[in-house]
């Protein structure tokens, strides 16, 4: 890894810790946390108490991946948003917590929560 990228990472984690000191998942409003790549995107409901995840989603999946021509953008981010809210919802969940994990809340990760709440996550 180049300096450079070694700085971003440090960085992006010094992030996702200041976020994740307000943002706890517990029983009643689960954490909806995102990672991001280059070339694809995911997202779990997690529940912190019993340090269990619920449901996940990503570009990677066989049914989003059919959808979907990249993992890497906003479209793509939109249909795993869509994904995870609808499994989240078929299990009974519909109010979480959102972790942006560090990223800032544009692009790809707004576009994911914004998918997440038209199919019926409430955050």
């Amino acid at each position: 890894m180049s300096e450079s990228t070694q700085g971003k990472c440090v960085r992006r984690i010094r992030r996702k810790r200041h976020v994740r000191k307000g943002v706890y998942g517990h029983a009643e409003r689960l954490r909806l946390t995102v990672f991001r790549s280059l070339k694809n995107i995911s997202a779990q409901v997690i529940d912190d108490d019993r340090g269990v995840t619920i449901c996940q989603a990503s570009s990677l999946d066989k049914e989003i991946r059919g959808q979907i021509k990249s993992g890497g953008n906003k479209a793509g981010a939109q249909a795993v948003g869509e994904a995870l809210a609808k499994r989240a919802v078929a299990k009974g969940i519909t109010s979480v917590c959102f972790d942006r994990n560090g990223y800032r809340f544009h692009g790809r990760v707004k576009s994911l929560a914004d998918g997440a709440r038209e199919a019926g996550l409430v955050f």
